[in-house]
């Protein structure tokens, strides 16, 4: 004898297919918001304190171990260890010692700047003093007035997170992570730029892609030519009605896709595409762009250009040169202390 049907079947099957019926509306409903409103800048900035940026480091190059000031210059702000007591033999000492006070975890430092008497005739008592410190912003460090008297040497540290900058163009914004342990000068000049608001005649003017040189991940393809095209885009950070001053030499590595760098002493600069070792070091690096971000590099490289030719050498200019402007970025951390 057959079983009788439960009536209870017809009701669980419907109430099975009213859950599959949700489950596939949330997905798609997550799906479009994700599209419509893509990653948050804040996002983006937890996604860089999560990397390691490795500008400069190529065939066992590290720019970790950089450890520069300017001298001439006297950094204010907090002493987090006081220099009366803290005593060392040179400013690279000083300045790892205010390293060491990075947990090497996401957010800035204990001590992102340092402050090193370093003429044993200026000094005198002072000799050796150094003073480690903490800025109320570190894109904006309170200092001296430098010049050729000051007996101090002076330099900042920028944590995972921290010493980030927006180069902000029509096509997007590149996220540049600065080194001014490696570039001191460099990077005072960017952010003395910064602090103009403004970068009134800054741009791109010079765009050429990987072609079929180097693969996506900035390599170089075996028994492929060195270009052109040459992998990068090139503009100037000259602003308008500012008086610029060459800038030294400072950290020349491997030019690496991603690394923002010096043309001679500036203020012509450019932003690499691929792994260059053919430039044998020759380029001050000041900055590395923000690895997600290379995407708008690689847009406006293949913007429409025109043939030229510079020191006999075949270079694409930009038909319409892209303005750039230089802005601060909020971390998702200063954005929670204003909120609270």
């Amino acid at each position: 004898m057959g079983r009788k049907p439960n009536d209870s079947e017809p009701n669980r099957l419907g109430s099975l297919i009213l859950l599959f019926l949700g489950f596939v509306s949330f997905i798609v409903v997550y799906f479009f918001m994700s599209a419509v409103w893509g990653p948050t800048e804040s996002s983006k900035i937890e996604s860089l304190t999560s990397l390691e940026v490795e500008s400069g480091k190529l065939d066992g190059e590290e720019s970790g171990g950089c450890c520069r000031g300017i001298p001439n210059l006297e950094l204010w702000g907090p002493a987090v260890k006081w220099g009366t007591d803290f005593k060392f033999d040179s400013s690279e000492e000083c300045c790892t010692a205010c390293k060491a006070m990075c947990t090497g975890k996401d957010g800035p430092c204990l001590c992102d700047s340092w402050v090193f008497c370093g003429n044993k005739e200026a000094c005198g008592s002072k000799f050796g003093e150094c003073w480690l410190k903490k800025q109320k912003d570190t894109l904006a460090p309170e200092r001296q007035e430098k010049g050729n008297k000051m007996m101090w040497t002076s330099g900042l540290v920028f944590g995972k997170g921290e010493g980030i900058i927006g180069m902000e163009t029509e096509y997007g914004t590149l996220h540049i992570k600065l080194l001014p342990e490696c570039s001191p000068h460099s990077v005072a000049y960017i952010l003395e730029l910064l602090s103009l608001g403004h970068c009134a005649g800054c741009k791109f003017y010079r765009a050429e892609s990987r072609g079929q040189s180097w693969d996506s991940h900035g390599n170089h393809i075996k028994d492929a030519s060195f270009g052109p095209p040459f992998a990068l885009i090139q503009g100037t950070l000259n602003a308008q009605g500012t008086v610029f001053d060459k800038l030294p030499t400072e950290f020349c590595p491997t030019v690496r896709r991603g690394s923002v760098a010096w043309v001679g002493s500036g203020p012509e600069f450019f932003i690499s595409l691929a792994n260059h070792v053919e430039w044998k070091k020759s380029y001050t690096v000041f900055g590395s762009v923000l690895p997600e971000d290379m995407v708008i590099a690689e847009k406006i490289a293949l913007l429409p250009t025109k043939s030229d030719v510079w020191n006999n050498i075949k270079v694409a200019v930009l038909e319409k040169a892209v303005p750039l402007l230089l802005r601060r970025v909020k971390s998702s951390q200063e954005e929670l202390n204003l909120s609270s």
